[in-house]
């Protein structure tokens, strides 16, 4: 069954942008669908990134309407790659759900579509879209790397792996909004770096509550920080020297990603509004004199939808 000659996006007139402000309830059926094609796999969708990432779920509703189902099909598969990780007990199960996942994308381009809602959606809108394969291989492929090893051992480790996961999401929606350009890949690629090094930086409590490190190994070593005084969430200036280099980093990556800017086509800002997470971020890391224990930096930005929205008016992330 060719579900792309079903699929239809959301029509090109402008998104109630102010829904962002609002109560959710129309999102139970945001697309105007054919009757073959069943609401609740959408709803399944949306669903599933509002409670697994609502930064993205927020910056998805602000992209065109013509492009926000796909984004979300986009955005659930990447969260069910994700999740993978955190819900197996043993590394055989994930390995065998990672398999799973990519025998799906394939069977999708075959047109034999797997009965899942993600799955469903994915399939409508590689078909309309005509999304690229690749990028959802490498995001398949990084994410089962990753449960070989629970550490990196360089900044280069990290840049890779966010760079097969996080840009390779920002080159499909790209694809989605009609953008094929060298300066918005560019643009991509490094917000994408500077995306995946602060989620490093986010999640380093979490990992130490369950005994994992996730800061690259060279950097550790270079402070004399053992992998021991951050599982026991112990803060020290060396720590705090190392945890200022990786984010110095990731600062690096979303500023040569804005000074793009001005060289990007019409729209492209659009798919990387969430930019304003990652600022936001590195600059309450800041303020707590990179103590990446502090608790102040597990509260959820309230200004975050209107930041986006301003960012969105000005044509600006």
């Amino acid at each position: 069954m060719n579900l792309s000659k079903q699929y239809m996006p959301l029509p090109k007139h402008l998104s109630e942008i102010m829904m962002l402000f609002c109560k959710h309830n129309n999102l139970r059926q945001p697309f105007r669908l054919k009757s073959t094609v069943k609401c609740s796999d959408i709803s399944y969708c949306v669903d599933l990134v509002r409670k697994s990432d609502y930064e993205n779920y927020l910056g998805t509703l602000l992209l065109p309407k013509s492009s926000q189902r796909a984004a979300f099909a986009i955005r659930a598969f990447n969260i069910e790659l994700a999740q993978v990780r955190d819900t197996v007990s043993e590394r055989r199960i994930g390995l065998m759900r990672m398999q799973f996942l990519k025998d799906a994308m394939d069977k999708i381009y075959q047109s034999e579509i797997p009965n899942t809602p993600v799955a469903t959606e994915l399939a409508g809108a590689c078909g309309y879209y005509k999304l690229s394969k690749r990028w959802f291989h490498r995001m398949i492929d990084a994410r089962t790397s990753l449960l070989h090893s629970d550490s990196f051992n360089t900044v280069k480790d990290v840049e890779d792996y966010a760079e097969n996961v996080n840009s390779s999401l920002y080159y499909l929606l790209l694809e989605c909004l009609g953008i094929k350009n060298i300066h918005s890949d560019h643009a991509a690629s490094h917000l994408g770096k500077a995306q995946g090094i602060v989620t490093v930086l986010r999640a380093s409590p979490y990992h130490a509550s369950v005994r994992q490190v996730q800061i690259p190994m060279e950097i550790l070593t270079k402070h004399k920080i053992s992998q021991e005084d951050i599982i026991r969430g112990k803060s020290s200036q060396p720590l705090k020297d190392a945890v200022f280099e990786l984010a110095s980093t990731a600062n690096l990556h979303l500023t040569k990603s804005r000074s793009l800017m001005s060289s990007l086509p019409q729209g492209c800002y659009l798919a990387f509004l969430n930019a304003c997470v990652c600022d936001h971020y590195l600059k309450s890391l800041q303020k707590v004199d990179f103590n990446i224990f502090d608790g102040k930096l597990q509260q959820k930005n309230p200004l975050l939808a209107y930041q986006m929205f301003i960012k969105k008016l000005r044509r600006q992330y």
